[in-house]
C-alpha cells in the first residue's frame, strides 16, 4: 500500500473496534503512527494496537471516556506527547441509544450529546493546539443526519446532524491555519454492534440502492483519503458513504 501518511501522527477516538479499529488499521497501513482511545475493553484495544504495530508503525491505546471532557483532553495531550505531535485527528467515538419518544430518558439524551457532539468539539479544540499547517480532522457522523426512517432514533439523528453545522463552522476557524476538517457520514456498516445478519439489518437493506451493508474498511478508505495530502482543498464538507441509503 502507498505510504502517503508516512511520518504522520494520528489519534482515533473510539478506535478499539468497529469502524474506529478499521480506521486505525488503514492509517497504520499507510504509514501513520497511531494512538486510539477506548472506554472499557482494554483487550480489544490492545488487539487493535497490535494489528497496527504489525504494519511497522508505533501504536498505543489510551483509556478515556469521551463523555468526560477532562479525560478526553488529557488523552489528546498524551497522544501528542507519545507520538511527538498530532497531524490527524479522527473523531470516531460515538453511541446510539434508540427508544420510543415516551420512553427515552433525558440522561441518555445528555450522554448522546456529550459523546457524539461535545466530545468532537473538545477533542478538536485540544488537538488543534498540537497541529501545524496541513493538519487533518475527520469526524464520523451518520447518514441518519439526513434520513431517519424508523421511530426511536430522533436523538441520535439530531446528534449526527449537529456535526454538519459544527464542521462547517470549525472549517472557518481552522482554515486560516491550514487545517482541514470534514465529516464522513456512513450508512449501515457491518460491525459487532450492528451485524449485517440480523432481521433489523434486512429491513435497512431494503431501503438501500446497493442491497448490502458496508464494511469498516470501506469507510476507512474515505477517511484515509481525507487525511492525505490529496485532500488539501476539501474542508467543511459532509461526505456520505451509505450504499444509497439516502438516495
Amino acid at each position: 500500500m502507498n505510504h502517503r501518511l508516512a511520518n504522520k501522527r494520528a489519534l482515533v477516538t473510539g478506535g478499539s473496534r468497529g469502524i474506529g479499529a478499521a480506521i486505525v488499521r488503514r492509517l497504520a497501513a499507510e504509514g501513520a503512527q497511531v494512538a486510539l482511545t477506548y472506554v472499557s475493553n482494554p483487550a480489544k484495544a490492545e488487539e487493535t494496537v497490535q494489528a497496527a504495530r504489525a504494519l511497522g508503525v508505533k501504536a498505543l491505546a489510551i483509556q478515556a471516556d469521551s463523555a468526560d471532557a477532562g479525560a478526553l483532553t488529557a488523552a489528546v495531550d498524551k497522544a501528542a506527547n507519545e507520538l511527538g505531535g498530532i497531524d490527524i485527528l479522527v473523531n470516531s467515538a460515538g453511541i446510539a441509544v434508540m427508544a420510543p419518544l415516551d420512553e427515552f430518558r433525558l440522561e441518555d439524551l445528555d450522554r448522546t450529546l456529550a459523546v457524539n457532539v461535545r466530545a468532537v468539539f473538545v477533542a478538536t479544540q485540544a488537538a488543534a493546539k498540537h497541529m501545524k499547517e496541513g493538519g487533518r480532522i475527520i469526524c464520523i457522523g451518520s447518514c441518519n443526519a439526513e434520513r431517519m426512517p424508523f421511530a426511536g432514533g430522533g436523538v441520535y439523528a439530531m446528534s449526527k446532524a449537529a456535526l454538519v453545522g459544527l464542521v462547517k463552522g470549525l472549517a472557518r476557524d481552522l482554515g486560516p491555519r491550514g487545517i482541514t476538517i470534514n465529516n464522513v457520514q456512513p450508512g449501515p456498516v457491518d460491525t459487532d454492534m450492528n451485524p449485517a445478519t440480523t432481521d433489523f439489518a434486512k429491513t435497512l437493506i431494503q431501503l438501500m440502492a446497493l442491497p448490502r451493508y458496508g464494511t469498516g474498511d470501506e469507510i476507512a478508505s474515505l477517511v484515509a483519503y481525507l487525511a492525505s495530502p490529496e485532500a488539501g482543498y476539501l474542508t467543511g464538507a459532509s461526505l456520505t458513504i451509505d450504499g444509497g441509503f439516502t438516495a
